[in-house]
């Protein structure tokens, strides 16, 4: 087969458009931040995953930090972190965590985790060293943290619970349809179990995030919504899906900044204390103001 003819029958990428191009983070404290990372080898998911609102997150004083290493026990179809067999805990790793916040100076701190379904806990202990150990080290620093499902053993998510936490997010990332394709070993209920959970235990603020582009229909979206929204969900972040790699599954289509609008605008109606829509949308995106 010609080159020709073989370009001719492979999908071309459909480029980037013009909303979802960023300029390169700048200012004081982003290039302060950026030195003190790199300077003591700080572990950011703000660096890692190519974040495009490091600059705005970092010029606020929030960052997000990965926790349990770099290895997921799950292959999710939309995700970037390598799938395997994770190494050992690294029971250092809560004031590691610590001490990198405190050296960054961070207000705001966002901790988030591989699946760790290897672990009897599901890492749901580490979590809790791990704020705790941020609490003893910056006693001013709020925390948010992004869980996964822990299988929906309430024992489990309890820890995380007790540890208090202002904010505790735990993403739906897709509609109830693709659920199976995208989050290949999660259940689309379950994760609006631990959500409604969450709220029944007490916990003040919960959080849950979409991504758009992967073949939902509009009046999924909102059913999503109406979903998180039933079992007492106060913010939520919609935000555009990108192909990590080839290996990842395909971006169907680039949603317009319109249509992020009006889901902002229906989230809002439904009674959500905060909606962050638009393309460039992270789950961490502004997570300092949902801590209010």
């Amino acid at each position: 087969m010609n080159t020709e003819t073989a370009s001719n029958i492979l999908p071309k990428r459909e480029p980037k458009p013009k909303w979802l191009r960023v300029k390169l983070p700048t200012g004081k404290k982003y290039t302060e931040l950026r030195g003190l990372v790199d300077k003591y080898s700080l572990n950011t998911i703000c660096t890692s995953g190519s974040c495009p609102n490091m600059g705005e997150c970092w010029g606020e004083g929030t960052a997000t930090f990965m926790i349990l290493g770099n290895v997921c026990t799950r292959s999710c179809g939309f995700c970037g972190v390598k799938t395997g067999r994770p190494e050992d805990v690294d029971w250092d790793e809560p004031e590691k965590v610590a001490r990198s916040i405190k050296i960054m100076g961070i207000k705001h701190a966002v901790l988030t985790s591989v699946d760790r379904d290897d672990l009897k806990d599901m890492g749901s202990i580490m979590w809790a060293e791990t704020v705790n150990a941020v609490r003893r080290m910056n006693p001013k620093t709020t925390l948010e943290t992004l869980i996964p499902d822990f299988q929906g053993e309430e024992m489990h998510i309890d820890r995380i619970i007790d540890v208090a936490p202002e904010v505790v997010s735990h993403n739906i990332e897709t509609v109830k349809r693709l659920t199976r394709e995208v989050r290949i070993q999660a259940k689309y209920e379950r994760s609006l179990g631990v959500l409604k959970y969450l709220k029944q235990q007490g916990q003040r603020r919960t959080k849950s995030g979409i991504m758009l582009g992967l073949g939902e229909e509009r009046e999924e979206v909102i059913q999503t919504l109406h979903d998180l929204r039933d079992n007492d969900v106060d913010v939520v972040t919609i935000g555009q899906y990108l192909q990590p790699s080839k290996k990842h599954l395909p971006v169907k289509r680039f949603v317009l900044p319109d249509e992020f609008k009006e889901y902002e605008e229906i989230g809002l109606k439904l009674g959500f204390r905060h909606v962050e829509s638009s393309a460039l949308v992270r789950s961490s995106y502004k997570a300092q103001k949902h801590i209010n």
